[in-house]
């Protein structure tokens, strides 16, 4: 089950419904605790995986769901964003149903989309953007061969668990033939009371700071432009009408700039 980005008030109704009935909750690191512990009154515990950190090893995960699961329990694998996504939700339906256990899948609100949406970025944009591609920042090989075979500037690119690795990213964009002046962004904590947000450049991507510990997602492409449109037209109504609208035209120049909110 996904938990979306953050905020409990974006779980799904279905995903509320299945935790007051659960016996049992497996939850990732990025789940709001408090909400959860009023949304149910099962058993849950914490095996959420965390970069650089120990954590529950995933063949644990999926024996402690089979075991309570052939006890009987109604069991409940909460994890942030969708569990689709770079979630392990795949693996871990498979594992289940070799098991013979029922396995329900409730999709999740991605962060893949939400973060940039919260930030006031959409990954597409008519005029703009047509398409977008979402990576795994943690698997440089496979980032790689995937860069490979897109042509440069021509969609949004979100990346997900990429924020330590932000560097070699824009590094290996800018050698696969990305504009060095590509708008870019940095979410972290998307939808929280810690929600952080960087603008500027590719080629300002690795210089960036953003806050230690907090999980996050980089955007790349055209779209981050829209986030300066909107918050001109909230300063002066009206005055960004006709770029935030068909025929959105990109600025030349990028502005870095980073909001806290």
């Amino acid at each position: 089950m996904g938990a979306g980005p953050g905020d409990p008030g974006l779980w799904t109704v279905r995903a509320v419904q299945r935790l007051e009935h659960a016996d049992l909750v497996l939850y990732d690191a990025l789940v709001d605790v408090a909400a959860l512990r009023r949304a149910t009154s099962a058993q849950c515990f914490c095996v959420g995986k965390r970069a650089r950190r120990d954590s529950v090893p995933q063949e644990t995960i999926n024996k402690l769901m089979i075991r309570a699961a052939k006890r009987g329990k109604h069991v409940v694998r909460l994890k942030g964003g969708d569990p689709f996504v770079f979630g392990r939700g795949g693996e871990e339906a498979l594992a289940l149903a070799q098991a013979g256990i029922d396995v329900e899948v409730v999709p999740g609100v991605t962060t893949a989309v939400a973060a940039a949406a919260l930030a006031g970025i959409p990954i597409t944009h008519r005029g703009v953007s047509s398409a977008f591609l979402v990576l795994a920042g943690h698997t440089s090989d496979a980032v790689n061969e995937t860069l490979a075979a897109v042509q440069p500037n021509s969609l949004s690119i979100v990346v997900m668990m990429g924020v330590g690795a932000r560097a070699a990213l824009s590094a290996s964009l800018q050698a696969h033939g990305w504009n060095a002046g590509t708008p870019a962004a940095i979410v972290c904590a998307a939808s929280t009371r810690d929600e952080w947000t960087w603008t500027g450049t590719l080629a300002e991507l690795g210089a960036a700071e953003p806050p230690a510990e907090l999980a996050g997602v980089l955007v790349i492409g055209e779209v981050v432009r829209v986030r300066e449109a909107l918050a001109q037209a909230a300063r002066v109504p009206g005055s960004a009408r006709d770029s935030v609208a068909d025929g959105f035209q990109p600025a030349r120049q990028a502005q870095a700039g980073v909001t806290r909110y």
